[in-house]
């Protein structure tokens, strides 16, 4: 599978649709970008255009965006609720799948600068891509919006921007950043009176004391009056929990919600929450959902494709030994989240609740990563083949077959550092998780140990040919301390599950 990049920028635009429509038509022109979602609000005078792909695609699509917004939006002449500083307001990258948030903090940047250099446009890094700390919050950096900002650019020494000129044209200046997933959630009340508003997503939002992971404040949109949020974890803050205290607060104010609407996407986890909450389903399962059963058993036949199992076989070189490695890690991952899953919803383990949905998370996001190694081992031979095909008499063979045997030790390296954070795993879902499921996570322990010995075999053979000492010396070390790591974790599993399982 490829690696997915999610991109969400915000536009200062929402009552022109052609110029949205000119902005939305470069990402799609795009190769390996796919537009999953735009919307606008006229009140808010602003739209939000989610985006998603390769990381390269990605990061092409985003700077294309925000230049053709800078071309089309003036912000001398633009109005609205929201607060905003620039044309392209916002522009968070956030990784998906086989991607890590380094991965997009390094996005953050490159696209950053490449904004200040050839745009002119000031930019500001925020959330994990933020300089310093009082620039991780969005809305810290909006502060003043962009008439404020004119000014307080040129002369207040903190508010220099990180890329780009100390001073806003017609473009404004634009926040780039990295960040886990958000839900942007509003809520409409049964008042005009925005003072209403206010005081309620002062009370919920975190920073006023209220709940963490919110982000609030009140608009008036369309004649109403609304409670506009960020809810940036709806696994550790779910989004009914926001809801009834809404519902709470303007009760108090004498008010009530009239209706709620979602801006963009939103992770199919946390409605199904929402329904096992209002519903009382104590019981549910998730396998309970009629096209999650489907899915589940039209991919059975794909767990582990025959094509692959051939492939191994077929005598060639590639896929080999590192490749089923990571499989092996793969699965050990998945059994950590499956262990994970058949606790979550439980009243047994309520206790454990949001730590089982954690580790969920974190485990198919390690499943993932592992998977897309498999293909990786075998591109890191190939390009071992490559170098040694080189003429002899080629003076660049020498470094190329060191650059390619520098990766092929990397890849493998790497394997063994997501085994191990793969036990990390499994070791809590042995030690909390639902003891009908200690075996599975016994069973992900030997996986993920297998995973880790062969890919620290493959280190360990391929740094022989690297010629630079002090690197093999480097790798030796780090593969050592990661073995012996991994075998000191998988004892204290499998010590735990023989306990839990009654056979200590």
């Amino acid at each position: 599978m490829k690696p997915l990049v999610e991109c969400v920028p915000n536009f200062s635009e929402g009552r022109r649709p052609e110029v949205i429509e000119a902005i939305v038509d470069v990402v799609r022109q795009t190769p390996g970008v796919a537009v999953l979602d735009y919307s606008s609000d006229a009140d808010h005078n602003r739209s939000v255009l989610t985006f998603a792909g390769t990381p390269d695609a990605v990061e092409a699509a985003a700077f294309e965006a925000i230049k053709k917004a800078a071309e089309l939006i003036d912000m001398t002449m633009h109005e609205g609720e929201h607060p905003r500083i620039g044309a392209t307001d916002v522009v968070p990258f956030v990784p998906i799948r086989g991607v890590t948030m380094a991965d997009c903090v390094s996005i953050a940047q490159r696209v950053g600068e490449r904004v200040g250099d050839e745009l002119s446009i000031p930019v500001y890094l925020y959330e994990n891509a933020a300089t310093r700390p009082e620039r991780v919050n969005l809305a810290d950096l909006r502060q003043g919006e962009y008439e404020g900002l004119q000014q307080a650019i040129q002369s207040n020494p903190d508010r220099a921007p990180d890329f780009g000129p100390s001073i806003l044209g017609t473009a404004g200046a634009t926040v780039i950043g990295a960040r886990a997933p958000l839900v942007a959630y509003n809520v409409y009340l049964n008042t005009n009176d925005v003072e209403t508003a206010n005081r309620i997503a002062k009370a919920i939002r975190h920073s006023g004391g209220g709940l963490r992971f919110v982000k609030a404040l009140g608009l008036l949109v369309d004649g109403r009056a609304q409670v506009s949020m960020n809810l940036t974890d709806v696994t550790r803050t779910p989004l009914h929990r926001v809801q009834e205290m809404i519902r709470r607060e303007a009760a108090h104010y004498g008010a009530t919600i009239t209706e709620a609407e979602l801006i963009g996407l939103i992770p199919e986890q946390a409605l199904i929450d929402a329904a096992r909450w209002y519903l009382q389903l104590e019981l549910f399962q998730d396998d309970q959902i009629l096209e999650r059963k489907l899915h589940a058993a039209e991919a059975q036949d794909e767990l582990i494709p025959q094509t692959f199992l051939d492939a191994v076989a077929s005598g060639d070189p590639t896929p080999g030994g590192g490749s089923v490695a990571a499989l092996a890690g793969g699965l050990g991952a998945a059994l950590a989240a499956m262990v994970a899953r058949t606790t979550i919803g439980k009243k047994k383990y309520a206790e454990v609740e949001v730590q089982m949905q954690e580790t969920a998370a974190a485990a198919d996001t390690l499943r993932v990563d592992l998977t897309n190694t498999i293909a990786e081992d075998s591109a890191a031979f190939e390009k071992v083949l490559a170098a040694y095909r080189l003429s002899k008499e080629d003076p660049a063979r020498p470094a190329a077959i060191q650059n390619a045997m520098r990766y092929a030790a990397d890849v493998p390296l790497r394997t063994a550092q997501l085994a191990v954070q793969a036990l990390e795993q499994i070791q809590i879902v042995a030690a909390h998780g639902n003891t009908n499921a200690a075996s599975d996570a016994a069973a992900g322990a030997h996986m993920a140990l297998a995973c880790l010995e062969a890919a620290a075999l493959n280190v360990l053979i391929n740094v022989q040919s690297i010629e630079d000492a002090s690197t093999t010396a480097q790798l030796r070390e780090e593969i050592n301390a990661l073995r012996d790591q991994g075998r000191r974790v998988v004892s204290e599993i499998l010590a735990v599950v023989e306990s839990r399982a009654g056979l200590a």
